[in-house]
Parts: C-alpha cells; structure tokens; sequence
C-alpha cells in the first residue's frame, strides 16, 4: 500500500498539535511534527474521499504552502529508524525501536517498530495513557485496547500483569504491526489483536478499555465501551485536547459513569472513568 506524507507549514508547537487533533478525524494514520512542519501518513486510496474536506479546514485555517508527497511504504522503516529516538515515560517506561540500545534502568521495556502504526510513546497522547496504564493494578483483569494501532498500550496492560487484553483496530496494516509487537515482546498469549470496529466487541465483558483514538470517536462508540464495562471496571480515553475535557465527561456521565480525573501534557489530555 502506497501513502501520501501532506506536509502542512505550522509556526509553533501548539499549532500542529491542534491541527494534528482536527486532521485525526480523517483517515490519517501517523503524525509526525517538525519545529516547522507536520506531516501526516494517510493511504493514497483513502486521500481521494477526503481530500477536498481537508484542504478547505487547512484554508480555513490560514494555512498556505501545503504539499502532498507520495511515499511507498517499504520507505517507512527506514524513515523511523532515522528519526525514531527511545521514549522514556516518566522513568518506568522505556519504549525503543529494535534498533535501538536496550534501558540502562529498571524501567519497563517496550519494543516496538511502528512502521505505518500510530503509538510510539512520542505523541503526548500515546506518553499520557501509557503513564496512566502503569498505574493501575492489572493483576489478572480482563482489557481491551480499542484503536490499537502499534499494540503498545495492549503490551503495556500484559507487561503489567493483565491476563488477557483484545487489541482492536479497523486498519489492517495496524493489525499486522500489532501482531508483530506482541511477538517481539513475548506477550503473544496475552494479546489477540483483532481486526474491525466498535461492533468487534459486542457481547464481551471487559475489567478495563483503553481507547486512544479521536473526540469524535470516542463520543460516538462510548456506549459500545460502557456496554462492554464491568461494573467497577475502568476506562480510559485519550486522543483529545484539554478543550474536549468537558464534552468527553459529560458523555461518560450520561452514560452512567463516574469522573475520576484527568491529566494533561502538551495540551492534549487522558480522561479517566469508572462504572
């Protein structure tokens, strides 16, 4: 499969964070953010349905210079292992490419090769909900990771001692890195990555959910999750920004689950509930 890099000129941090939340509506599959530049990884065959929706976001949002590249994906390992540096989360988690030389510490180590997948621990996204994930007590439970993406959150939750954790994404190319991961990480028997939506997990019973996806996502499929919940069960979500705090509670709330927290890095934030 063929994709296309758009390469979008931003002039600060904040402002490719907030585009990259607007574009991950879209069938965006990896951001990646320069000082200057973000770029975002979307299959050439999706691109066509979408294309005109996004260039009118991006003009409404002033941006100017937009360039769309075309990147054969037997180039992507070779552009992570030039620009994919280790990921230390907050001293307990140490996420590396295969590549790279293993921790020097006692922190929990994470190996994975993205390749086209979203989750690497350098999104802030990715660093929150991992950070959160090490503070719970696994032991034994039941978990889904819904948007999986590269597994990493799904070889997290095993490393911390859950018994058995699904691993749902709708990309098949995530699907496969996923496998992957669990095989690289020795977490395999723990771990069945599942390729399909929300309605993969109809009738399942679940001690915790991990979604790590959009807003939009996430309001729209929150009651497949608390359907899915056991009581006393958790769920964390992330891939939304602070100001989507609000919307994401209020939600959880009408569904009949209670506020805990919230955390934030970078501005993005993780939500955490309970049934």
């Amino acid at each position: 499969m063929d994709y296309i890099e758009l390469n979008i000129p931003i002039s600060s941090a904040e402002q490719g964070e907030i585009l990259t939340a607007y574009l991950a509506d879209y069938p965006f599959e990896s951001f990646t953010q320069e000082k200057t530049l973000l770029k975002a990884y979307i299959p050439q065959e999706s691109l066509a349905d979408c294309k005109e929706e996004i260039d009118t976001l991006l003009a409404d949002e002033g941006i100017q210079g937009v360039r769309y590249v075309s990147i054969e994906t037997q180039n992507w390992n070779a552009l992570w292992e030039s620009n994919f540096s280790p990921v230390d989360v907050d001293g307990r988690i140490y996420i590396r490419a295969p590549f790279h030389a293993p921790a020097t510490n006692d922190a929990m180590e994470v190996v994975i090769m993205p390749k086209m997948s979203f989750g690497t621990g350098h999104h802030a996204t990715t660093h929150l909900m991992s950070s959160a994930v090490a503070d719970l007590n696994l032991k034994g439970l039941q978990g889904l990771d819904m948007g999986s993406g590269t597994g990493v959150l799904a070889i997290i939750a095993a490393m911390r001692g859950a018994a058995h954790i699904d691993a749902v994404d709708i990309d098949a190319w995530a699907d496969e890195n996923c496998r992957e991961n669990i095989a690289t990480n020795g977490v395999a028997e723990q771990i069945t990555p599942i390729l399909g939506d929300a309605s993969a997990i109809e009738g399942k019973q679940y001690d915790f959910i991990l979604a790590n996806i959009n807003r939009n996502i996430l309001l729209a499929d929150m009651p497949r999750y608390v359907a899915t919940l056991k009581e006393g069960g958790v769920l964390l979500m992330s891939g939304i920004l602070e100001c989507d705090i609000d919307s994401i509670r209020n939600r959880a709330e009408e569904l009949g689950l209670r506020y805990i927290e919230h955390r934030l890095r970078d501005g993005w934030a993780v939500v955490r509930v309970e049934r």
